[in-house]
């Protein structure tokens, strides 16, 4: 019988190295990495979603609940392990930036499975996605923002349930999770990524328990391309073949303050330098 790959999500913040990240990874011979964003998350939270209005199965759960709830716990714990069922190595890495707010469910259905949370400073997140929009200043944002001065336009992408605000909102609550949980989370910084690539992946590559591998930065092979056509071009995944260090981002001083002020509790947990 086939052994199952230990299963990885990559998850965090837009604009975070997220895509390096993957990049990375998929050098190991002993995971297997497609890179792009996955539906795999969406759908086993939609499942979730369907059986929960679900009248017949709603009728089983009122007659038979741990029978129903059983069967539920291993279709979908068998939809996971089925979505890579092809894979040979012995990881298997899915990225997606909802995993961390569905890490609990994540792991009541594969409680072996960890997580790699990607951060990044803030205000260079909001510089990165606010430049992007200068290069294709044409084009609206799919949610309408493009009417907005950078200011407003800082303002609604850090709301909750928007790009920035909504994985956010997710890191926000890990320190509510048990401990157990927090054992399956590695966050890493993409300032430290880009400075000590080397380092990082190597303590990734250990967490993971796999064999120790040497990284080649500047040998990095491109995957499949990040659809761009839901944000109407605005946060392009250009694919590099080897590691670049990205400028720093301008930022207006008045929006970089809100930033750290509004989100205290981020620089302080990952970024507490800035404090001093």
């Amino acid at each position: 019988m086939a052994t199952i790959p230990k299963f990885v999500g990559v998850t965090g913040l837009p604009r975070a190295g997220s895509t390096l990240l993957c990049q990375l990874l998929a050098q190991h011979p002993e995971i297997n990495c497609e890179g792009h964003s996955s539906p795999l998350c969406n759908t086993l939270l939609g499942i979730r979603r369907m059986v929960s209005d679900d009248t017949f199965f709603l009728s089983q759960l009122d007659n038979a609940f741990a029978s129903s709830y059983a069967h539920l716990a291993s279709a979908m714990q068998g939809f996971l392990q089925g979505w890579y069922h092809n894979a040979k190595e012995a990881v298997v890495v899915d990225k997606n930036r909802a995993w961390l707010h569905a890490i609990e469910l994540l792991l009541h259905i594969q409680p072996e499975a960890k997580l790699i949370v990607c951060v990044r400073e803030l205000g260079q997140i909001y510089g990165s996605i606010e430049a992007q929009h200068q290069k294709t200043i044409l084009l609206d944002f799919i949610d309408h923002l493009a009417d907005y001065d950078r200011f407003g336009r800082a303002d609604i992408l850090f709301a909750k349930d928007k790009a920035i605000g909504a994985p956010l909102t997710s890191l926000h609550a890990v320190p509510d999770l048990p401990k157990q949980v927090h054992e399956r989370l590695y966050f890493v910084r993409f300032e430290d990524l880009i400075e000590r690539p080397t380092a990082c992946m190597s303590h990734i590559y250990a967490w993971l328990g796999l064999s120790a591998f040497e990284i080649a930065p500047d040998k990095l092979e491109k995957g499949l391309r990040e659809s761009d056509s839901h944000y109407h071009m605005k946060y392009t995944h250009q694919q590099s073949e080897q590691m670049i260090k990205p400028k720093k981002h301008e930022i207006p001083p008045r929006i970089q303050a809100q930033i750290e002020n509004a989100y205290a509790w981020f620089y302080q947990a990952y970024y507490p330098q800035k404090n001093k």
